[in-house]
C-alpha cells in the first residue's frame, strides 16, 4: 500500500507518517512549505519522501498526486486557526484551503481511483443539546467559518468519491505542534490560578492513537462517516485541565467558569462536542484508548 499524507508538518500528519513507517508502508508526506518543517525525533519519518504541495493550486495537486500515484490519500492538511478564520480578510483563504483544497484532492483521487481519508470536526454541528452526535447525522449547522468550511470539505469528498472515509475528531493533541495541554502546562507553571470553561463538553483525541486507527481504516474498504476520539467518557475543558495538572504534578488552582464568563473567543464554540463513536467497533475497528491513558503517555512523550 502506497500512501500520500497531506499536512505532515502538523500534529496528526506527523503521527500518521510514523504509523505508516512502523508498518512498513511506502509513504510520501506533503505540506505547503518547501522543506519539511515539523519535528523529526523519529528517524523513520526523516527518511520518508516529502513533496511541497499547495492544496489550493488545482494544477499542482493533480500533477503531484498523480506523480506519486498512491493507493490512499490521508488528508490531514487544514486551516485550523478557528478564531483567525473569522477575520473578514481571512475567510476566502480558509475556504480555499478547507473546501477548495479538499475538492482538488478529491478530484485527483477520483481520477486515480484511490481511497481518500478526510479529517473533519465536531464543528460541522451546531453544538447544542446533550445528545452525542451520530456519524451519519446530516443535521449540519456550523457555528463559525472554520466549521462551515470543514463541512464544505466533507461535501466535496462525499459528492465526488465512493471510496472515502470522513473521520470527525475533536480536542486534538499531539507532540508535533501547539495544543491545549501544552498551553495549560505553560500557564500552570507561571500562574497560581487559571480559569477554564466547564460548559463545553467533549472528549480529547491523541493523534498518536488516531493515526493507528486511520491506517487501520486505510487497510479496509469499510467506507463512510466515522467519529473518532479517545474513550474514557465525556468531559469539560475544566475536567481536562484538572486531570492534566494532577498527572503533571502541578498544584495550580483551576476555577470553572462559563463560556460567557470566560469571554475572549472571536468564533462561537460548540457546547456539545459529544461524538458517538460506536460505529467504530460495529465495523470492526479498535476504539482508541481512554483519554486519561492517552494523557499519561503524552506527558511522558513531551
Amino acid at each position: 500500500m502506497k500512501v500520500l499524507v497531506t499536512g505532515v508538518a502538523g500534529q496528526l500528519g506527523y503521527d500518521v507518517m510514523n504509523e505508516l513507517a512502523k508498518r512498513g508502508y511506502e509513504a510520501v508526506g506533503s505540506d505547503v512549505a518547501e522543506k519539511y518543517s515539523g519535528i523529526t525525533a523519529d528517524e523513520k519519518i526523516a527518511q520518508m519522501p516529502y513533496i511541497q504541495m499547495d492544496i489550493t493550486n488545482a494544477q499542482a495537486v493533480e500533477e503531484k498526486i498523480t506523480s506519486v500515484n498512491p493507493d490512499v490519500v490521508i488528508h490531514c492538511a487544514a486551516w485550523t486557526a478557528v478564531d483567525l478564520a473569522e477575520d473578514d480578510d481571512k475567510v476566502e483563504k480558509v475556504r480555499a484551503v478547507n473546501a477548495g483544497g479538499t475538492q482538488n484532492i478529491a478530484n485527483v483521487c477520483k481520477k486515480l481511483d484511490c481511497k481518500m481519508i478526510y479529517i473533519s470536526t465536531d464543528y460541522v454541528f451546531d453544538g447544542q443539546g446533550e445528545t452525542p452526535w451520530e456519524p451519519d447525522c446530516k443535521d449540519y449547522k456550523p457555528m463559525n467559518v472554520y466549521g462551515q468550511t470543514k463541512l464544505e470539505g466533507e461535501l466535496a469528498v462525499s459528492q465526488t468519491l465512493e471510496k472515502y472515509f470522513i473521520v470527525r475528531i475533536a480536542w486534538v493533541f499531539g507532540v508535533n505542534g501547539k495544543n491545549f495541554i501544552k498551553t495549560m502546562l505553560n500557564v500552570g507553571k507561571t500562574h497560581d490560578t487559571v480559569k477554564v470553561v466547564n460548559d463545553q463538553i467533549g472528549t480529547p483525541t491523541y493523534t498518536y492513537d488516531l493515526a493507528r486507527l486511520l491506517v487501520d481504516m486505510a487497510e479496509t474498504e469499510k467506507y463512510g462517516y466515522y467519529h473518532a476520539t479517545n474513550e474514557g467518557g465525556y468531559i469539560s475543558w475544566y475536567d481536562f485541565t484538572c486531570e492534566i495538572y494532577k498527572q503533571a504534578g502541578l498544584n495550580t488552582n483551576v476555577i470553572p467558569v462559563t463560556t460567557e464568563e470566560y469571554g475572549l473567543s472571536k468564533a462561537a464554540r460548540p457546547f456539545n462536542s459529544r461524538l458517538d463513536k460506536s460505529k467504530l467497533a460495529a465495523n470492526g475497528f479498535t476504539p482508541l484508548p481512554t483519554w486519561q491513558d492517552a494523557l499519561a503517555r503524552y506527558l511522558k512523550e513531551i
